[in-house]
């Protein structure tokens, strides 16, 4: 049974409610279009609701004992475990994601939970020395008190989560507006899950909205002190430039084009079943995903026909089928914009190793490979299933090519030889690079983020305590201070 028909509202200071917008948002099945719900909109006013609940549930929330904070978290893992099945049910209509994604994203939120459990209790204070004799200097690690929470709509649940719950765990309140096409995976049945799991109301808001409706309120308003935002780069420098105007602290978790580098000594059977996992994962719509398959020019032509041979064995289509590898994208928009982009490359010039068919949503893998220098679909996201084949001479070469975007989030070496893997990843201007893997990971305790347009900050293990709390100076000057006048 779907739990979208129930969960089709507004969470706002403990309350479930319909918004009181003019409009509604409908929520569509991406693989057969049929209507999930209709969720009418917030307001503004209704926003500054959502916040002011946040900053009033927030304050005796401090002050509860870490360790029932955590108990919190505890319950809600039950709670996942125990609805495991609807939750999958969920993702799978609302998102398109196939039975392995759902898989997936559910194993790394629950990973985030059981990290969010130890961050209750990760925030350390300090006591540091003084010049001034009798003086003692106390560090205190504190809640920033209310954190806003944008999350996308390709893993809405996880991402969602990933900020939600040590944000909660650390003490903070939160409001999360989700994503307008993944309303309920991203952002209603969290709520639930929180509330099934004893959280104190208001702790925890969801406003369904979008920015048509409300502007950019959920980012002005006086109350967050943090905005945590993971989209696209272009929304992510609008976030950035609205937040800094009203001294906001931000994390931005943004888009890739990552590579995944074939060194000439790499095993080039593991190599393809990394590069296409990689790139084929919930339709390459990741951010972590490798848009470019780098190969050295000596094992090029082997590894293409291998890897072409592998993606045909890939089942496209209903993603209530078990075996179904590839399922719709979020929307025809989407795939619209990336057969545009692929048919341009072709007209440039670029050769395709295989070319799949576009209809409505449901995208075919496509392998592209002598694509023209310049062509702009090197150094964009692909947010589908599309992958290029780019061969290289040496690692000078591999490195300049992998380098040679405005993004810098992931990438992955394979070679033989795991030092030389080592040595070519510190050359990859990304925030993580992985040797002899794939290009998507995410662990909850290793600091997850990018470089250069692929964001600011990053979240994971003590980066995640960074950006959720704040430090307090606090001195005490045993005895009494002697002042100049």
């Amino acid at each position: 049974m779907s739990l979208s028909s129930e969960l089709a509202l507004q969470c706002i200071d403990g309350e479930w409610k319909s918004g009181s917008g003019s409009w509604d948002i409908i929520d569509f099945n991406p693989y057969n279009g049929e209507k999930i719900a209709a969720i009418t909109v917030a307001t503004v006013a209704e926003v500054d609701q959502a916040y002011r609940a946040a900053e009033r549930a927030q304050r005796e929330w401090a002050r509860v004992n870490p360790y029932q904070r955590r108990m919190v978290f505890e319950r809600a893992l039950r709670v996942i475990e125990e609805r495991e099945r609807e939750i999958t049910e969920t993702i799978i209509e609302e998102l398109g994601g196939t039975h392995l994604k759902a898989g997936f994203e559910l194993a790394l939120s629950k990973d985030m939970l059981r990290e969010a459990m130890q961050l209750a209790l990760r925030a350390e204070g300090r006591i540091l020395p003084s010049p001034v004799d009798g003086k003692e200097n106390r560090l205190y690690r504190l809640p920033v008190g209310v954190v806003g929470v944008i999350s996308p709509f390709n893993f809405p649940f996880f991402l969602s989560l990933k900020s939600v719950a040590p944000a909660l765990a650390l003490g903070n309140g939160v409001v999360l507006k989700p994503h307008q096409n993944t309303p309920i995976v991203g952002g209603t049945l969290i709520a639930r899950i929180f509330e099934e799991a004893g959280l104190p109301a208001g702790l925890l808001n969801v406003v369904v909205t979008d920015i048509a409706e409300i502007g950019d309120a959920l980012i002005e308003h006086p109350v967050p002190k943090v905005i945590s935002f993971t989209g696209s780069d272009k929304v992510g420098r609008h976030v950035a430039q609205v937040a800094a105007g009203h001294f906001k602290r931000t994390v931005l978790e943004l888009g890739g084009n990552s590579a995944l580098i074939v060194l000439d000594d790499a095993d080039l059977d593991y190599a393809v079943d990394a590069a296409v996992f990689s790139r084929f994962a919930h339709q390459g719509q990741v951010c972590m995903a490798a848009n470019r398959v780098l190969v050295d020019r000596t094992v090029e032509k082997e590894f293409s026909e291998r890897f072409v041979a592998k993606i045909r064995t890939l089942k496209v289509g209903d993603p209530q089928d078990p075996a179904t590898h590839i399922g719709p994208l979020i929307n025809s928009t989407q795939a619209d914009s990336i057969e545009a982009q692929v048919s341009a490359a072709i007209e440039a010039g670029a050769t395709p190793l295989l070319r799949g068919s576009t209809d409505g949503t449901m995208m075919e893998p496509t392998v592209l490979g002598a694509v023209p220098a310049g062509a702009p679909i090197l150094t964009s996201e692909i947010f589908g299933p599309v992958a290029l084949v780019i061969p290289f001479d040496d690692e000078d070469e591999a490195v300049r090519i992998a380098n040679d975007t405005p993004f810098g989030l992931s990438g992955a070496v394979h070679t033989a030889d795991t030092e030389r893997g080592v040595r070519v990843a510190q050359r990859i201007d990304a925030g993580m690079v992985h040797v002899n893997d794939g290009t998507i990971a995410d662990e909850p305790i290793v600091a997850f983020g990018g470089e250069k347009n692929s964001g600011v900050g990053r979240l994971g293990g003590d980066a995640t305590v960074e950006a959720f709390t704040t430090v307090k100076w606090i001195s005490v000057q045993h005895g009494r201070s002697a002042f100049p006048f």
